[in-house]
């Protein structure tokens, strides 16, 4: 767990900085959002490490949720935080340590084939349009287009 902590950490001091050079946010303004989403994280893997039976995204998000809907104490403040930190910030640092562990199981990812290949397609476009899809059902349900 602490191993898992330190990658946190790392992964959020680089979408701090990344925060700060892209989109103009002060690394003071966007610490305290940036160690909520780091706290969040890290109750989530705890909670899978003692109930797996959910992949810890779930754990994760199910914990976000509650945090930030009206019901929750403080609800506010933390919204009011971890809005300091633009989303594409946080996915940089994330993506880039995919890639590289993706480089190190390369021979794993070349067993795969040609057809992993069409199938990630496959999935990329579908996840796409029907989230467009449900985007638009909601914004037409709302008036907004």
């Amino acid at each position: 767990m602490i191993e898992k902590a330190k990658v946190l950490a790392l992964i959020g001091v680089i979408a701090i900085l990344g925060n700060w050079v892209g989109y103009g946010v002060s690394p003071i303004a966007a610490l305290p959002g940036m160690i909520v989403i780091v706290i969040i994280t890290m109750v989530g893997l705890a909670l899978n490490a003692v109930l797996p039976k959910m992949p810890s995204v779930v754990w994760i998000s199910l914990i976000a949720l509650i945090v930030t809907t009206p019901i929750f104490p403080g609800n506010g403040w933390l919204v009011e935080k971890t809005s300091e930190i633009n989303f594409m910030a946080l996915a940089t640092p994330i993506l880039a340590y995919a890639g590289l562990s993706l480089g190190k199981d390369l021979d794993s990812f070349k067993k795969l084939g040609w057809r992993i290949v069409v199938i990630s397609l496959v999935v990329y476009t579908g996840t796409f349009l029907f989230a467009t899809l449900f985007a638009e059902i909601v914004f037409k349900i709302q008036g907004r287009f």
